[in-house]
């Protein structure tokens, strides 16, 4: 028997298929010129980062814009990092950011698409079979040295400053004879598998990066694990092979952290002859902390790093991702002002316009773009987004808006529309504080915070005065017409120009008026237009709530 196959069936004896068997399993995709086939592939911690959802996003993106795919696979190659439900927890987290993959996991045991397993744990026999092939072609070898000697070994090149690695001299199973690899497997002797690599470390080889252009790096020489000794799982270097080469990946997209495993990445691909995918590395998401100081956005210490946040706080998932879209391509911010009304679908998703130097995470202009976007949405379309998220996080409000349906699309529909709408709601949790005074469910035991008229004898004298004798609701020009009337019967200037030529002369002004009449009427000293409010409310909910006012005063 041919030695080299001995020891390849010794330390494969699973494998039964050479790797044609697979080639022939999953066939080039038939897509038209130019789609791309992109992957999300976190580990399953149950946790989305916004670093993640960010990539994912890019990724789901990248596919959409030329009719190409996007698939979940679930990296779970290092168990210490999943979690019971953790794919559960990752699919709910794209799905409420209507990220859907066109293949992959759809729940912890199914998938659909006919690339998988989809779940690298399952794939263990493909690679498996990839790297009896390279064992038989002599390109890796079973490596035996234990943890204490690896250490042994870097602690020596850290001494005389040599380059960290397993490679050269330093590659001690690399040297062992055929015969002495099969004599330790048969001994039950544990091993790893190693790439025996043929890179000179004086070559050069170049990236060409979608985002950062062309960089160059010495060739790979380090013998790098493709086999773990434990569990006999792959690492990531040699899953990302098979994996991106079988389901026919054409873009990765992945943090900048991995740009220096391009070089080993590279020459699995050269080896093996496989058309290789492009590389897009991503910068890191930041922030500035309290201090003033940039650091990566950390889902230990900023709220904001979780996408469930976002869940919680009802901001809307449209305006999450216009938001991340502003992130990932630095023209989408003029064509979003430059378009509004458009959807997001119709902006092209450009690699050249990603920054290579990462992004800076703001809140705030998260929350900007949230209000510009809820802004546009009808009173219905408010109406029924705000009932799906009371209905999980405000039981209450909930309760109130299904009773009061009609009542509550006319509440949203103040001052909505037109060319510049009213822009008060940051998101479905900001609604409540916003509308809380036009339901009588909510608007209990109010606590009035008077402006510049707070003489609780002048604050009664207005309202009994204006109940008595101007009240009216016939229009809003005569409504105001009114008020004025009763200002200049009260001492007030009704004529803003009068007041601020001789002020001395009034108690007040029409403005001081109104607002003794807004706060009393909603306990809010700023309101949509007030006339609109009143209409809405009706005459007998507007007396009951003065003259609750008035008895508050006594």
């Amino acid at each position: 028997m041919d030695k080299l196959k001995e020891l390849a069936d010794l330390m494969f004896p699973d494998v039964v298929n050479d790797i044609d068997y697979y080639e022939k399993m999953y066939p080039k995709r038939n897509l038209e010129d130019g789609a791309r086939v992109t992957r999300f592939a976190p580990s399953p911690t149950g946790f989305v980062h916004m670093g993640s959802l960010l990539s994912a996003f890019e990724d789901y993106k990248a596919a959409r814009d030329t009719n190409g795919v996007f698939m979940l696979r679930i990296e779970d190659t290092d168990s210490k990092r999943t979690v019971e439900n953790g794919i559960v927890g990752i699919l709910n987290d794209l799905k409420n950011f209507d990220i859907i993959p066109d293949e992959g996991m759809i729940d912890e045991e199914h998938s659909i698409g006919e690339y998988g397993p989809y779940i690298q744990s399952e794939r263990k026999l493909i690679y498996h079979t990839y790297a009896k092939h390279l064992v038989l072609k002599g390109l890796a070898y079973p490596c035996f040295c234990t943890s204490e000697e690896l250490n042994e070994t870097r602690e020596i090149q850290e001494l005389n400053k040599e380059r960290i690695g397993y490679y050269g001299s330093f590659a001690k199973c690399r040297s062992l004879t055929i015969d002495e690899a099969i004599e330790k497997i048969k001994n039950k002797e544990e091993f790893t598998v190693r790439l025996k690599s043929p890179g000179n470390f004086n070559n050069k080889i170049t990236l060409h990066d979608e985002v950062r252009g062309d960089i160059e790096f010495p060739e790979n020489d380090l013998d790098i694990v493709l086999i773990k000794s434990t569990d006999k799982l792959p690492t990531y270097h040699f899953a990302h092979l098979v994996d991106d080469h079988l389901m026919h990946t054409t873009h990765v997209m992945r943090g900048e952290e991995w740009i220096a495993s391009f070089p080993i990445h590279d020459q699995l691909f050269e080896i093996f002859g496989f058309e290789k995918p492009r590389y897009a590395h991503l910068g890191l998401v930041m922030k500035i902390d309290e201090e003033g100081v940039r650091r990566k956005l950390s889902k230990r210490k900023d709220k904001e790093a979780s996408v469930e946040y976002y869940h919680k706080e009802g901001i809307p998932s449209d305006a999450v991702k216009l938001y991340l879209m502003t992130i990932a391509n630095s023209n989408f911010e003029e064509w979003l002002d430059n378009n509004p009304d458009k959807d997001l679908g119709e902006f092209k998703f450009d690699f050249k316009k990603i920054s290579a130097s990462g992004s800076l995470f703001d809140v705030e202009k998260l929350l900007n773009i949230s209000k510009n976007y809820l802004s546009r949405l009808s009173a219905k379309e408010i109406y029924d987004n705000l009932l799906i998220w009371t209905n999980e996080f405000d039981k209450e409000f909930y309760e109130v808006l299904v009773n009061n349906k009609d009542y509550a699309i006319s509440v949203f529909n103040i001052e909505r529309g037109g060319e510049k709408p009213r822009k008060d709601y940051t998101s479905y949790s900001s609604i409540r504080n916003f509308v809380f005074y036009l339901f009588d469910e909510l608007f209990v035991n109010p606590k009035y915070e008077w402006g510049k008229i707070n003489n609780k004898n002048e604050i009664e004298t207005i309202l009994s005065t204006y109940l008595n004798s101007y009240f009216t609701l016939e229009n809003s020009l005569e409504w105001f017409s009114k008020i004025k009337e009763m200002c200049d019967n009260l001492g007030y200037a009704s004529n803003m120009k009068e007041y601020k030529k001789n002020p001395e002369l009034y108690k007040g002004n029409v403005a001081d008026v109104s607002g003794v009449l807004r706060i009393a009427l909603t306990s809010c000293a700023n309101t949509p237009d007030l006339y609109l409010i009143m209409n809405l409310l009706g005459k007998d909910k507007i007396e009951k709530r003065f003259k609750k006012c008035i008895e508050n005063l006594q």
